[in-house]
Formats: C-alpha cells, structure tokens, sequence
C-alpha cells in the first residue's frame, strides 16, 4: 500500500470505459459488508422487474460508528452492542422508479 495517493479525473463520456473498475471497487465494498454478521438484503420488485435494493448490517459491538459527533452524548447511547443498531449501508432505486416513493 501506498502513501501518495493521486486522484484523477473522469467525465460521464468515459463511463463506460470505467464501468469494470468500478464495479471492481463496489463489489470489494459489497463483499465488505456482506461478510458482516447479520447482513441482509432486500429487493422491491414491481412485477418481475426489480426496482431496487437496501443492505447492511448491525453494528459490530465497540463500534466506533458515532465517533466525530459534534455534540456530547451519554456514552450509552452512542456504545455499540452488536445488536443494537442495524447500519443501513446502500439504498439504490432504479431510474423509472425515483421520485415515486418507493425507497419508503
């Protein structure tokens, strides 16, 4: 691993160019969290057509989830469990389904 990390830049036109190194990238963060215990996964169907999915996973206990708050909080609102909060990692509605209140 390195220290000098460089960012570059890319426009829509090369999306396409791009898609399997992104998907490299998600499906790495996605094995992430499904290798989580408690992970779980729900997908909305409208029909046979999928419109959309949700994951994540409880929080493991020491969690530091809640670090970085701006205010003080009683610690035993903020200490993790591993049951006690279920992190919602991704919501994704597909195009034709936005705006209609279906991630609800």
């Amino acid at each position: 691993m390195t220290t000098g990390i460089a960012i570059r830049h890319y426009t829509g036109d090369q999306a396409p160019a791009l898609r399997p190194l992104l998907l490299e990238v998600y499906t790495e963060g996605l094995d992430h969290w499904t290798a989580r215990p408690g992970c779980s996964c729900v997908v909305g169907y409208d029909g046979d057509q999928p419109v959309g999915y949700a994951y994540g996973a409880p929080l493991p206990a020491g969690s530091r989830w809640w670090g970085g708050l701006l205010t003080d909080v009683p610690a035993d609102t903020i200490t993790e469990t591993g049951a006690r909060t279920y992190a919602l990692s991704e919501l994704m509605v597909r195009t034709p389904w936005r705006k209609t209140g279906v991630a609800r």
